[in-house]
């Protein structure tokens, strides 16, 4: 019987085998198949103070070049990953033993990646959320409405939030396929900004407001270092999945939590 996976990162996780093999087959194949275009590294805090990463999510590539990119950076990045992978046989042990983060969405259990996380990063792990949940629906790739997931955790252990951008995973992967298209070889552009403005927000009540506010700023954070990497600015409105459409930004930041 495949034991349950852990709540969260537990002490000396990425020191084990399954994570040690995992981040250097990641390593690996992304050092192979793509050429890198790291920007803004500074940005990122000390490794072992605890931060929450959070990038747009354009790809099933995402996780292995934000992966590649921390790791390389000092990193030892902790993701938070779809309980159903924790059941794939073989896989799913090795991600439970690596530690990574499952989330149980529309289940009784939905807030447990909300505490493992909250865990996690106390512990002064690094960990990635990509606040959408799933691939944006925009359909130019822009960042879509966040989810308040990634704000409720800064908000419970006074971490910063970091901004990361991403371009090019899709191409290798395209948005919702698992088909690898290597060749030519693809460039991973990654950028990271400095950390999301939530001060004024900190002692105050964490409420829905409180929350869709920090979620706004978070996505204005990530789309501005996407605007960078892209060349171009982003649409002045975003895509709301909810309504299929780009809405007003601000009062569609309103998602759930994870």
């Amino acid at each position: 019987m495949q034991a349950s996976p852990p709540r969260a990162a537990r002490p000396g996780a990425e020191q084990t085998w399954a994570y040690r093999s995992g981040i250097g087959t990641v390593q690996a194949i992304m050092s192979l198949l793509t050429a890198q275009d790291w920007q803004g590294l500074e940005h990122l805090p000390a490794p072992g103070t605890g931060a929450v990463i959070c990038a747009n999510h354009i790809s099933y590539a995402d996780p292995f070049a934000v992966a590649h990119m921390l790791h390389a950076a000092g990193h030892h990045p902790f993701f938070l990953a779809k309980n159903s992978l924790f059941t794939i046989p073989v896989i799913g042990a090795w991600i439970a033993a690596s530690g990574q983060v499952p989330v149980y969405r529309g289940t009784s259990r939905a807030a447990d990646a909300y505490r493992d996380a909250v865990a996690t990063v106390q512990s002064g792990k690094t960990v990635v959320v990509m606040p959408e949940s799933t691939f944006t629906e925009d359909p130019d790739l822009w960042p879509m409405r966040g989810k308040t997931g990634a704000a409720r955790i800064a908000m419970a252990t006074d971490r910063p939030i970091i901004p990361m951008a991403q371009w090019g995973p899709h191409e290798l992967m395209a948005p919702d396929s698992y088909l690898l298209r290597p060749f030519p070889r693809k460039c991973m552009r990654m950028r990271v900004g400095g950390p999301v403005p939530l001060e004024d927000l900190r002692g105050h009540p964490i409420d829905r407001a409180l929350l869709s506010e920090a979620t706004a700023r978070i996505m204005d954070a990530i789309t501005a270092e996407l605007e960078v990497l892209r060349g171009e600015p982003a649409p002045a409105e975003r895509f709301d999945p909810l309504v299929g459409r780009r809405v007003p930004r601000r009062p569609s930041e309103e998602g759930g939590a994870a």
